[in-house]
């Protein structure tokens, strides 16, 4: 198969018409060019081109030959240029998952200083819940996951993002019959939306251990999977819920949120992963750039 030196030589004879000036152009002397010019039309079967003392002209396959050789180089260096956005950064893909909760918390910001920071790249967005983004994770579909704390798990670097308290929230029609500052005792024997073990089980195992703590018992109603969900069911009047700060930013009609009065013993908390051997230019421009913005303050 040619070799792309020769096609870039070819080019140069193609458009000059002349061995000299193509030389000059090529940096490069008339004999290299004119035995690059042989090997060229021996890979592809025919001449290419004409040599006689009145000139160079192209041959009929040389003519036919040459836009597609002009497309060739044209590809190559392409490519090249793209190769070099992408290691530096400037082009190229990003699959970030997320939980709901970032979906309207940190996501937005993140998304515009990453977009600021490398306007060229691909974003891809995926809503997943934890146990989803780290199968995701492992399996190279997502470059980075913002979600819940989870168990120590392969390959994954996991940065601590973010700690958050709970809020209480209430249907509006019985905030009356609620504290302005509840604690977690306001909600033994009431009905409670709970979260589920399966599809939210860090939010399940962190109000057990609230609730343990506490020495509180709720009256569970149901168990749900999503904010969202548990949020239209609160405005309904099924039950109430404790949910995230960050959740109150959905501002649903008919939840009135209230700030507990004292924190639980284990506050929310947000984290970034992804994985160490990823070598993604995008995933270290993201590392360096971006997440350290969204990091706690030292002693916080």
């Amino acid at each position: 198969m040619f070799e792309i030196s020769q096609v870039r030589c070819f080019v140069a004879v193609a458009e000059e018409l002349h061995f000299g000036r193509a030389a000059e152009r090529l940096n490069m002397t008339q004999p290299p060019l004119s035995r690059q010019i042989q090997l060229l039309e021996h890979h592809v079967g025919t001449r290419l081109l004409d040599r006689s003392s009145r000139g160079v002209r192209l041959t009929a396959a040389g003519k036919a030959f040459f836009p597609e050789a002009a497309r060739i180089l044209r590809m190559a260096d392409e490519a090249v240029v793209t190769a070099r956005r992408v290691a530096k950064g400037e082009q190229g893909a990003l699959a970030i998952g997320f939980t709901a909760a970032f979906g309207y918390g940190l996501l937005p910001d993140l998304v515009r200083r990453l977009r600021e920071r490398a306007p060229g790249i691909s974003l891809t967005l995926k809503e997943l819940v934890t146990t989803s983004q780290l199968e995701a994770l492992d399996s190279g579909q997502l470059d980075v996951g913002l979600m819940r704390p989870h168990a120590r798990h392969g390959e994954l670097e996991t940065v601590l993002l973010a700690t958050e308290p709970l809020m209480l929230a209430i249907p509006e029609r019985e905030a009356d019959d609620w504290p302005e500052q509840p604690t977690l005792a306001c909600v033994h024997d009431k009905p409670f939306l709970m979260y589920s073990p399966y599809e939210a089980r860090y939010f399940y195992q962190l109000l057990n251990n609230c609730f343990d703590a506490a020495g509180v018992t709720p009256e569970v109603v149901e168990h749900i999977g999503q904010i969202h969900t548990m949020l239209a069911l609160v405005s309904s009047g099924v039950g109430v819920a404790l949910i995230p700060t960050a959740a109150a930013r959905l501002q649903l009609r008919g939840v009135v949120l209230r700030t507990m009065q004292t924190d639980p013993p284990e506050p929310v908390q947000t984290v970034c992963a992804y994985r160490r051997d990823n070598g993604n230019p995008i995933l270290d421009i993201f590392r360096r750039d971006i997440l350290p913005a969204f990091l706690p303050a030292r002693g916080d």
